[in-house]
This record gives structure tokens, sequence and C-alpha cells, in this order.
């Protein structure tokens, strides 16, 4: 993936200490991630608060500590780069559409970080909050997709980080409440079914990031899909189910299936047009 000698984003807080440096790929010592409860966190999040509570209990809290960007720390530098990215591909879509759009924040931590109501773990993997519409990121997730879940690559980083930041449009759209608002009003099986949809988009958004970007900076080379469509593949609902408990309980899937994953942001990145992802429209069985 060609990412470098672009514009980064300031619209980024990292909290990982003095620090945290290397490509993206680097095994950050100590981290100690538990990776069954990272691809829960990561791929079946019903709440992200309920998982951080839970993460909490298995250690004290660390005050987070803000620091200068490192001029050495291309993990860093790799980040803020692809959230400047996003940030001018859905402005320009946004202004296509009549739309402003706001640009989310993006912390980067190591270990643990306050949130709104709580800490977040490294174990919690990678997710957005509505609260304070911000990502949240302990880059050590993508040295586990790599050495644990054989998912690697800069592209398939890229996925994760513009499937995060898809959230943020679902946020500014309105789909994000659509969803949240029905917990307790429908049934647990539909309410997983309307996350699937939700999760289904994002994939898709994060496609569709990668049509304008590849439009704006040519920013493909040869097997960058590829690693995409494995990251998608790596966690799928049906994968990981079959790989933690050997067998599949469709009523229980929150993001999709793998072949639903792939097929969603290829979709994206085929189209590049907000509405041709409508998720919400198409019947359950056809997603």
């Amino acid at each position: 993936m060609r990412w470098k000698g672009r514009q980064q984003s300031t619209n980024v807080e990292d909290r990982r200490g003095a620090g945290g440096g290397g490509r993206p790929v680097m095994v950050r010592g100590g981290c100690g991630t538990i990776v069954v409860l990272l691809l829960v966190a990561f791929v079946f999040k019903v709440n992200p608060l309920q998982l951080l509570e839970t993460a909490n209990q298995v250690a004290p809290p660390s005050a987070p500590t803000t620091t200068q960007a490192d001029p050495d720390d291309e993990v860093g530098a790799f980040v803020r780069t692809l959230k400047r990215d996003a940030e001018e591909v859905w402005s320009g879509i946004f202004a296509d559409y009549g739309k402003r759009y706001q640009p989310s924040r993006l912390v980067l931590y190591s270990g643990y970080t306050q949130i709104p109501g709580g800490m977040a773990n490294a174990a919690t993997g990678p997710f957005y909050l509505p609260a304070d519409r911000t990502v949240y990121l302990d880059t050590s997730f993508f040295a586990e997709m790599q050495n644990r879940m054989n998912a690697g690559g800069d592209f398939a980083y890229a996925y994760v980080l513009a499937h995060e930041i898809g959230h943020h449009v679902q946020h500014l759209l309105g789909y994000t409440e659509r969803v949240h608002g029905q917990q307790g009003r429908v049934s647990k099986a539909e309410y997983n079914r309307l996350s699937v949809r939700l999760e289904l988009q994002a994939d898709f958004l994060a496609g569709v990031w990668a049509h304008h970007a590849e439009e704006r900076w040519q920013i493909l080379e040869p097997g960058d899909i590829e690693e995409a469509m494995s990251a998608a593949n790596a966690i799928g609902d049906d994968r990981l189910q079959k790989q933690a408990q050997g067998r599949i309980v469709p009523d229980a899937f929150t993001h999709g299936t793998s072949e639903q994953r792939m097929r969603w942001f290829v979709k994206g990145l085929r189209s590049g047009r907000l509405e041709d992802g409508d998720t919400f429209s198409i019947p359950y069985e056809q997603l």
C-alpha cells in the first residue's frame, strides 16, 4: 500500500507513552493480549462499555499519557496518514450529498486508556465509541492480526481502521442510533441481525473509502486487496464461532459471515457510492 508522503491528521491523540514506535507489524513487548477476548470484542461487540468493565477486572488501570508525535514512529505516521486520507475522502463524499463531514477523533494507546464511563483495555481490540465520536486503537492489534490471525499487511490494517471510521460515518448518518435504539425493544436474535446489518455496512463503507483513496492517490499495490480479504475472512462470525466452540450458531452472529464481510467490502470498493450500501433495505437472507 502506498501511504508515505501525504499529510497526516491532527485529530489523533497519542497516549502510548514515550516508546511504541516501529513498523505497523512490530510486536510490542509486554502486551499479553488474550487473543480470544480481543477477537470477541472486535467481532462480537454488543456493548463496548460492558466489555471494558469486564476487562478492567483483569488488571488495574494506569493513567493515560499524552505525548507529541515521534518523527521516528512509523506506526503512528501510518495511522495518522490513513486518518487524514479518511477525512479528505469523507469530506468530499459528504459534500457531494450536500452534507458537512465532521471528523472523528482517534486515540492511540498501549495497554489501558480512559474513555467516557470507564477504561479501555487492549483486549477489547479497536472500537468506535459514539458517545465521544472517537476510534480507540491499541496498535499492538496489528501484530495480533499478523501473528495470530495470519492477516497482516498495511492494507489489512487500513481495512480495520477504515471499518471503525465507517462506524463514525454511520453515526453521522443516523444508522447507529437506529440500531442501538432497538436494544431491549426487540429480541436478542433480532437485535443481532440489526447488528449484522450495521457491521456489514461498515465493511461496505471501508470499501467506499478505498475506492476514493485509490482514485485520489493510487494507494493500491499488488496483493493489497488480498490482504484486506484475508482480514475480513479471518473475522467472520462463522469462522470465529467454529474456532471457538466447534459449531456455528447463526442467531448469535453480530458481524456477518466471512463471505459476507468480504463481499460487502468489495462491493463498496467497486461502487464508491453511499446509496449502494443500504444493508437495512435488503431482506436479511440476501445480505
